[in-house]
C-alpha cells in the first residue's frame, strides 16, 4: 500500500480523486491549503473537504499557507497588473504553493506521493523525463495550468482524473454519497471571488496605482479618456466606455505613458511573440539557436496553433506562428505541446508583434 497526500479544495474533483485512490487501495491522507485570510467562503471549503474526508474515512489536515501565498501569488499578481500585464496567478500557485507545500506535508507524514483533482495525467517518457499529458476529454483539460511544475514535483505526483469527464466525476461522487457531488465549480480567481481585479489591485498595491489616461489609436491620436490601465487587457471590447461608431478593442497597454491603444479587430492578430521565465518539461532546455515545432496555446481556452520555437541567447524563447493568432496578451502564459499532446514546456508572454 502506497501512502498518498491528496490536495482537497472542497470541490467535487479533488473529492473524487481522494475517493478513487482510496478505492484503489492507497493509504490516503487529505490536506487543504488555507491560502488567504479573512474569507468566509474559504472556511466553508475547508469544512466541505473535512466532510468528504470523514465520508471516505481518511485523515484530514488543514495547512496554513497564507504567507507564502501572499508572497508568491498575490503580490506578484498586483505587480504584474501595474505593469500592464494580464497574469495567471493559478499557474504560479500550482508551482510555488500547492505542490511545494503538499510535498512538504508528504515528507512530514512519510507519504510516497501527492495527488490532485486536475484533469490531466503525469507521464514518464522514454527519455526519462516526466511531463503532463492533456486530459482525454479536452473540454476540461488542465494541462495548461501545470506547465511550470518541476521534474521532482512531477515524479511524485498522481492525477486520477485524466481519463474522466466532469459528468463521470459527478456521477462517481453521487454514487459514493460524497456531500459535494452537486457543488458548483469555482469560476474566478480564488482570492478575487467577485472578479473585480482592478478593485483588488487598487486595494493591495504597494505603489501608486496609475490613474486616468488617454485612449489612443495606433498612430497615437487621442480618442478619449480611460479609467486607468489596470482596468484593461489586450483583446477587451466590453466596458471600454468609449463610443467610436464601430467595434473597438484594446490592442496594447503602454505603461510609460498611461495610454491604452484602441484598434479594429484585424489589428489584434500577431505572428510572433517572445516568452520569458520559460520551463521545459518533456525535454531538457535546448541550446541557444535551437528550434523545435509545437502546438502553442496563448491562453487557457485557446485551442492552440502550430508554431516554430527558437531559443534565444538570454534564455527567452521566440515563437513564430504558422498563422496569425488573435489577442496575445502579455503576462499570460504560453504553453507548448508535442504531437502526442504532452507538455513540452511554456513561458510567460513578454511581447507580441
Amino acid at each position: 500500500m502506497t501512502k498518498v497526500i491528496v490536495g482537497m479544495s472542497g470541490g467535487v474533483d479533488s473529492a473524487v480523486a481522494a475517493y478513487l485512490l482510496k478505492q484503489q487501495g492507497y493509504d490516503v491522507v487529505g490536506v487543504t491549503l488555507r491560502m488567504w485570510e479573512g474569507e468566509e467562503n474559504r472556511c466553508c471549503e475547508i469544512d466541505d473537504a473535512r466532510r468528504v474526508a470523514m465520508k471516505i474515512g481518511i485523515p484530514f489536515y488543514p495547512l496554513n499557507c497564507s504567507e507564502v501565498f501572499r508572497d508568491c501569488v498575490e503580490r506578484p499578481f498586483v505587480r504584474e497588473y501595474l505593469r500592464g500585464m494580464t497574469p495567471n496567478p493559478c499557474i504560479e500557485c500550482n508551482r510555488f504553493v500547492k505542490w511545494d507545500r503538499m510535498l512538504q506535508a508528504a515528507k512530514a507524514l512519510h507519504a510516497d506521493a501527492i495527488a490532485t483533482g486536475h484533469y490531466a495525467s503525469v507521464e514518464k517518457l522514454p527519455n526519462g523525463r516526466y511531463t503532463v499529458h492533456k486530459a482525454l476529454h479536452t473540454e476540461k483539460d488542465q494541462a495548461y495550468m501545470l506547465y511550470k511544475l518541476t521534474q521532482e514535483q512531477l515524479a511524485a505526483t498522481v492525477m486520477p482524473l485524466g481519463g474522466l469527464t466532469k459528468e463521470d466525476v459527478r456521477r462517481i461522487a453521487a454514487e459514493a454519497g460524497l456531500p459535494v457531488a452537486d457543488k458548483a465549480d469555482s469560476q474566478e480567481i480564488c482570492f478575487v471571488p467577485d472578479g473585480h481585479y482592478s478593485d483588488y489591485v487598487a486595494e493591495h498595491a504597494e505603489t501608486p496605482v496609475p490613474g486616468e489616461g488617454n485612449f489612443v489609436d495606433e498612430d497615437g491620436k487621442v480618442l478619449g479618456r480611460h479609467k486607468g490601465i489596470v482596468h484593461y487587457t489586450v483583446g477587451q471590447r466590453k466596458g471600454l466606455g468609449i463610443a467610436l461608431g464601430h467595434p473597438a478593442y484594446v490592442k496594447e497597454i503602454r505603461v510609460d505613458t498611461d495610454e491604452v491603444v484602441i484598434a479594429d479587430e484585424p489589428a489584434l492578430y500577431s505572428r510572433k511573440m517572445i516568452c520569458r521565465d520559460v520551463n521545459f518539461m518533456s525535454i531538457p532546455e535546448p541550446e541557444s539557436g535551437a528550434t523545435l515545432r509545437a502546438s502553442v496555446k496563448v491562453r487557457y481556452h485557446h485551442a492552440g496553433q502550430n508554431a516554430t520555437l527558437t531559443m534565444l541567447p538570454d534564455g527567452r524563447v521566440s515563437v513564430r506562428f504558422d498563422e496569425p493568432v488573435r489577442a496575445i496578451a502579455p503576462g499570460q502564459s504560453s504553453v507548448w505541446y508535442d504531437e502526442n499532446d504532452c507538455v513540452v514546456g511554456g513561458g510567460i508572454i513578454e511581447s507580441a508583434e
